[in-house]
C-alpha cells in the first residue's frame, strides 16, 4: 500500500444569504481547480456590516486534497 499525502489551503467563501452558502462557494470554487478534495474543515466565521445589518456572510475554510508530486 501506498502512503498518500495531502495538502491544505485556506479559502474564505462569501454568500449575502448565509453561512451555508458561503462555506459552499469556497467548495465548489476550490473543486473547479484542485481535484481529489477530501476533507473541508469551517474554521472561522463572521459577518461584514454596513449601516447596522448584515451585508456578507464569509466562512473561512481549510480545504484539503490529495498531493500528487513527482516521482
Amino acid at each position: 500500500m501506498v502512503d498518500s499525502v495531502y495538502k491544505i489551503i485556506e479559502l474564505v467563501g462569501t454568500s449575502t444569504e448565509s453561512w451555508e452558502k458561503a462555506a459552499g462557494a469556497a467548495v465548489t470554487q476550490a473543486a473547479k481547480s484542485l481535484r481529489d478534495l477530501r476533507i473541508v474543515e469551517v474554521v472561522q466565521l463572521d459577518l461584514q456590516v454596513q449601516n447596522g445589518k448584515v451585508k456578507t456572510y464569509r466562512a473561512k475554510v481549510k480545504v484539503s486534497f490529495k498531493f500528487e508530486g513527482k516521482n
